[in-house]
């Protein structure tokens, strides 16, 4: 699963998603936790905040490092996608509805319905979008998969 025949330029996705996002937001998930971490989660409305909050930010930062160093980059995607499907379910389904969805709480909004969720999933739906690219087509050539594994073509 570490093959590929992806562009040399599928580092700029890497980067984007792991240099860009997740390897700093699981930092900042684990030094700042009443603000991004588990207090954030709680008032989202996930279960078990005190829990979830460190869990989800050392999976970001260990995840996120993997992407960026092309080291076990497809197994590294698929935690990600489901924090970000979570995220979206979580935080943008609320808006989209107008209202609570299960545990998760509606964010206060002046508008709320598909273009408000649009406009506020677009990071979420990128970071997705990214992670589920470099699920396809692996890491590329510039990455540790290549150099440790022989795997993908030659940049």
């Amino acid at each position: 699963m570490v093959d590929s025949n992806a562009s040399a330029w599928t580092i700029l996705i890497r980067l984007a998603v792991g240099l860009v996002v997740f390897f700093p937001e699981g930092i900042q998930k684990l030094i700042f936790p009443a603000i991004l971490g588990a207090g954030r989660f709680a008032r989202i409305g996930i279960p078990a905040p005190e829990v979830m909050g460190p869990f989800v930010g050392v999976v970001e930062l260990a995840c996120g490092a993997l992407v960026i160093l092309g080291l076990f980059t497809r197994w590294a995607t698929i935690p990600l996608i489901v924090t970000m499907l979570v995220a979206l379910v979580a935080t943008k389904l609320p808006i989209l509805l107008g209202h609570g969805f299960g545990p998760f709480s509606l964010p206060d909004f002046k508008r709320y319905g598909f273009w408000s969720a649009q406009h506020e999933a677009r990071a979420d739906l990128t970071m997705l979008l990214g992670c589920l690219y470099l699920l396809i087509v692996g890491a590329g050539p510039w990455s540790l998969d290549r150099r440790w594994f022989g795997t993908g073509r030659q940049p």
